[in-house]
């Protein structure tokens, strides 16, 4: 009897199940006690794993919701920052709308290397006498390069004492260019022997160069000495009938902003160069803002129907998509405000002096100087811009004149544009 009830007792407590309030309810059943078929393990984790998968499978979901939001965002971001990219080339008065280009009408005589955007776009007749000239010299011809020297060499002021480590023209040439003696030296070779060859480093008048050689050929007791080949000269040449020197075939701002390559002298021909506006690159730059405004409006667009499997896109109702695409709406149809100061018209590059004193608002006046070097309109127009006052400078030409226009982009009595320009001079009508 006693075994009976402790049989029952077990059996009992064998079969109760197991309560998770969070994981739900597994039933164990561990079978009679008597049956021999035991416990059931494999059933069991199989039921634990696939209750605790329940919970697991929403929140991997929802991660993978969160990553395609995620990368989307991403690549919305990413075209959106080459988009502002490229607005911001449109709105820089002093970068690719201010770009000019040039032409030369005979590129043997000479050649336009560079013009920036502080360039003024017109014509010029430029007229090349002679080409700048850097002084050189050259030693006495020697049968053999290999012969070996004695004696010292005086280059403009500082003596070279031949020993054995610079006792042939080719170790001498190299201890001339390792030092500082403001000359290059080679060795120059022919069917009549070989000799040294001394160029000055600085072209030009200024480019002058001594020379004085107690050397000798121990061979053959030859005295080498130093003939001047080459005297350095200053360029001649005739810009719009001015004349102009360069102590170098690369002339910079002899035309404002514009950099040109001297090539050969040709006192009978006027050569005349062309400066314009850079339109190609200003295309360049409207086309490249369609493209990128174009790329971002497709990301937004597709965001609002379903992909290929006929899912809804990662963002599909996301209001941050409504707020980029008002944004954009927005950026393009800006009004500038009527807050503007027009100048009166003026030579294009008339030569100004002074300042010029402005307020926004009926705030205090901010004096703008004519910048040194770039007095004219375009010169003041970028210094004022360079000031971060809250007014923006546009240069406006018709012809050869030109009118500096002064806009603020606040609106109403705030943003009230008052010019003194009583401190700026020009050039009497006569000296225009």
């Amino acid at each position: 009897m006693l075994i009976q009830i402790e049989e029952k007792r077990r059996s009992e407590v064998w079969t109760e199940s197991v309560d998770n309030t969070d994981m739900g309810t597994v039933g164990l059943s561990f079978g009679s006690p008597t049956s021999g078929a035991g416990f059931d393990v494999t059933s069991t984790v199989n039921q634990i794993v696939a209750n605790m998968q329940a919970v697991e499978t929403p929140w991997k979901n929802q991660l993978t919701a969160l990553q395609s939001q995620d990368t989307t965002l991403s690549s919305i971001g990413t075209d959106l920052n080459s988009l502002s990219t490229a607005m911001q080339s449109l709105t820089d008065f002093q970068g690719v709308l201010a770009e000019k280009q040039g032409s030369s009408s005979d590129t043997n005589v000479l050649a336009l290397s560079s013009a920036s955007t502080s360039a003024i776009a017109g014509s010029h007749t430029i007229t090349v006498q002679s080409l700048a000239a850097t002084s050189s010299y050259a030693s006495t011809t020697l049968n053999n390069a290999a012969d070996t020297l004695n004696g010292s060499l005086v280059i403009n002021g500082k003596t070279i004492t031949i020993d054995s480590t610079n006792n042939t023209l080719g170790t001498l040439a190299n201890a001339i260019n390792s030092g500082s003696y403001g000359v290059t030296a080679n060795v120059i070779t022919d069917s009549s022997g070989s000799r040294l060859s001394l160029v000055s480093q600085t072209s030009g008048a200024s480019s002058s160069i001594s020379v004085l050689s107690s050397l000798q050929d121990t061979k053959t007791s030859t005295v080498v000495n130093f003939t001047q080949t080459q005297a350095g000269a200053d360029a001649q040449l005739t810009i719009d009938g001015v004349s102009v020197t360069s102590a170098s075939n690369t002339v910079t701002n002899a035309i404002q902003g514009v950099t040109f390559q001297l090539l050969s002298a040709n006192p009978g021909e006027s050569v005349q160069v062309e400066i314009t506006n850079n339109n190609s690159d200003v295309e360049s730059a409207l086309n490249t803002f369609v493209t990128d405004y174009n790329k971002v409006l497709q990301d937004l667009n597709t965001q609002e129907g379903n992909d290929s499997s006929g899912e809804p896109e990662p963002l599909f109702g996301n209001p941050t998509i409504a707020t980029i695409q008002q944004a954009l709406q927005s950026a393009l149809t800006y009004l500038q405000p009527a807050n503007t100061a027009p100048s009166s018209s003026i030579g294009a590059s008339d030569v100004l002096s002074g300042n010029i004193s402005i307020s926004i608002g009926g705030g205090t006046a901010q004096s703008i100087a004519v910048p040194s070097g770039k007095q004219t309109l375009a010169g003041l127009a970028a210094a004022i811009n360079s000031a971060n006052i809250g007014v923006t400078a546009a240069v406006m030409t018709a012809g050869t004149s030109a009118t500096l226009s002064l806009t603020n982009a606040t609106s109403g009595a705030t943003g009230a544009i008052s010019v003194d320009s009583s401190g700026l001079m020009t050039p009497p009508v006569g000296q225009r």
